[in-house]
Parts: C-alpha cells; structure tokens; sequence
C-alpha cells in the first residue's frame, strides 16, 4: 500500500514534503494529502495533526487541539447534514445515525483502510498490536460492529485530528470541511444500512414486550458480563480489555438468545 501512495505523489511535492527527524521511515505527509483528496496551505497543521501526545519532541504540537476541535466539527457536519436531508426523522433517530457515522469504531476504521496510522509520530509501544487486533476484528465484522470488538481511540484520533486541521487550514469552511469528510468517511452509514448497538437493540425490544432484564458483572474477576430473564442466563460476553466491550458481547448474545426464545 506504502508503494502506491509514493507513485501518487508527485515528485515536487516529495521534494519539499515535512519529513520526521525521529521517524526517518515515516512515510511523506504529502501523501495523506493524496488520501484525503486537499492540499493544505499550511503544512505544520497537518504535521500536527500526526503527531501523538506520547512523541518525545518538545518542540511539537501534539495533535489534542486539533482533535478537539476536529470532534466538535463532525458533529456539527452530520447534525447540519442528516437535519436538512431526513426532515421525517426524530431527534433520537438523527442523534443514533450521527453517531453510527462519528463514533470511536467508525472512525478508527477510517483510519484503518486508509493506513492514517502510518503517518502518526509517536512513541507507544502498543499501537501496532492494538492496529493488528482492529484488523481481525474487521475480518470477523466488515461492516460496523456496534461494540463487539475493541477499536483503538488514537485512530479515531486521527481522523478527527485531520479534520480539524483541514477546517483551520480552509479558513473554517463548514462546506470544503465536508467535501473532504464524506470522501474521507466513505461509505456513510444512512437509514437504510444503520444497525443499533447490542445494548441499546436488546433494551428497546425489552421494553416493548415489557421483559425485566438483569445485568450481573463478573468483569473485574473474570471479563464476564452475564445478562439474566427470570433468573435464567439467556447472554453472556467476555472481554477483559474492556468493559463495554465485554457488555455489548453479552448483549448480542442475549438478543440472539432472546430471539429463539419467544420465536420472535
């Protein structure tokens, strides 16, 4: 993949492309450019935008403004978006379908398939093995998985990072900021294709058939959450690197459960 972006850039920008003095084998950020499909004017945004808290360099700006702001920015891009292209949608409805589109799953694998993590200077040991545990999750879940699998937040880091750089960089144009958001974001999750979280999927189908559950957590001894029905196990999810995780497992698993049960 590294080879292809290289061909894509041309060889004046190569030339003149912000090279990491720490990372020599960093690859040209010119090349997210080619990526994300905008030219910066000021390249010490983007250098910023990939350049993680825990590099050493005192001399850089981590990218934790940037994201800040880049998270504030998507928001109000699919708030702006979905309100004026859904006007039969809820507030709720429109709330759930941001999120599917800006939460930390969907833009870590953003980051994943278009190898933005390549670009971050950082010093953290871990991330290679956390990027590796993404990628099998996505193996396993193609699309969205709505919490089943652990997605790393210093990818979607990134991407917000990126935004926000993008929306300073313009001159803080709502409209050129989205152009590059929805190629970057591509495809976008819409009311067609949208699917809920486990959790939240397993309660409204509770709550309409008036169904009591009980959630029973064994995570700090075990990495186990187990979700009862009248006393009985119907699901139970395991996952010790985090809570949540381990808590949409187990609902997934009781919704599936639950379905064969009442032969719903």
């Amino acid at each position: 993949m590294q080879q292809v972006l290289t061909e894509l850039t041309p060889p004046s920008q190569m030339n003149d492309s912000i090279t990491e003095s720490n990372s020599p084998l960093l690859p040209s950020l010119n090349e997210v450019e080619t990526i994300i499909g905008y030219k910066f004017k000021n390249m010490e945004l983007l250098k910023e935008a990939f350049t993680h808290n825990s590099c050493k360099d005192e001399a850089s700006q981590s990218y934790e403004r940037l994201e800040y702001l880049g998270d504030s920015v998507l928001n109000i891009l699919f708030a702006k978006e979905h309100y004026f292209s859904y006007p039969k949608m809820k507030s709720g409805e429109l709330t759930q379908l941001r999120a599917a589109n800006v939460d930390t799953e969907a833009l870590a694998r953003v980051a994943f398939k278009h190898g933005l993590h390549r670009f971050l200077k950082h010093d953290d040991p871990s991330l290679n093995e956390r990027v590796q545990e993404l990628m099998e999750g996505i193996k396993e879940h193609p699309l969205h998985s709505h919490g089943l699998i652990n997605s790393p937040k210093i990818l979607a880091d990134i991407v917000e990072a990126v935004v926000g750089a993008v929306y300073v960089d313009n001159g803080l144009s709502i409209d050129e900021t989205w152009e590059v958001v929805k190629n970057l974001l591509h495809p976008l999750t819409t009311p067609e294709n949208l699917s809920l979280n486990p959790v939240v999927k397993l309660n409204e189908k509770c709550q309409k058939m008036g169904i009591k559950l009980e959630y029973k957590s064994l995570w700090i001894e075990t990495g186990d959450i187990e979700i009862y029905k009248d006393n009985e196990l119907i699901g139970k999810g395991n996952y010790k690197k985090k809570k949540t995780t381990a808590k949409n497992k187990a609902a997934a698993d009781a919704y599936e459960n639950l379905v064969k049960l009442l032969d719903i």
